[in-house]
């Protein structure tokens, strides 16, 4: 178990570096912006899985702390693609 928390831990670390650097380097357009939103779901479904101990938890209990997290990306890419309409 340790040793699965740590390789967890390591991705939780590597994908946050990818978003740092994305955004220092000030890459900015639609398929940028939509790998961060599914790097940000990897690093909630590892979080939810790992950290909140609901890997082997019934899918009823697992599925909300999932769909907070899908309403919550929907709703930044909305925010962000909405103003690139008007």
């Amino acid at each position: 178990m340790k040793r699965t928390v740590d390789v967890i831990w390591i991705n939780l670390l590597l994908l946050s570096l990818a978003s740092f650097l994305i955004g220092k380097f000030e890459l900015s357009n639609i398929s940028i912006f939509i790998i961060l939103l599914i790097s940000i779901f990897i690093k909630g479904e590892l979080v939810i899985d790992y950290f909140m101990g609901l890997k082997d938890v019934d899918w009823r209990y697992r599925s909300i702390p999932i769909l907070w997290l899908v309403i919550i990306l929907l709703l930044i890419f909305i925010a962000y693609y909405l103003p690139e309409q008007s």
